[in-house]
């Protein structure tokens, strides 16, 4: 994992994962690092900032090899098992019901201020 090589195509896919799940559309690891920290669990987010700080150290062959390889692969491991895990699907899904129950719970606040207001002045 510590050819630059891999590291690019380690980069890309995560990018690419983040991407798709996420919708963070950030070209390197340190520009999505805003939207992420906002998008992903802390124990993620850790794991991903092991891959964002060793990002400029990769790209250099001599500071390299100075990178821990087997804490960049159970890094990587974390952050795309959680980005596979992600059903977006079930997140549109949960998005319509959690806009319906607003909708809803709005609706019969809203009917529950009328009828006092109504009988408050004497209507009902």
């Amino acid at each position: 994992m510590t050819e630059p090589q891999d590291f690019e195509a380690t980069t890309t896919a995560v990018l690419a994962a983040m991407r798709e799940k996420l919708g963070i559309r950030a070209r390197t690891l340190q520009a999505a690092r805003t939207p992420a920290k906002r998008l992903l669990p802390r124990r993620v987010f850790k794991s991903y900032e092991v891959l964002q700080k060793a990002e400029p150290f990769l790209a250099h062959p001599k500071l390299a090899r100075t990178v821990d390889a087997s804490a960049l692969t159970a890094a990587n491991s974390d952050v795309r098992a959680y980005l596979d895990g992600i059903d977006l699907a079930d997140r549109r899904k949960g998005w319509w019901l959690s806009l319906a129950g607003s909708l809803a719970f709005g609706l019969i606040a809203l009917s529950v201020l009328v009828l006092v207001v109504l009988n408050w002045r004497g209507f009902l």
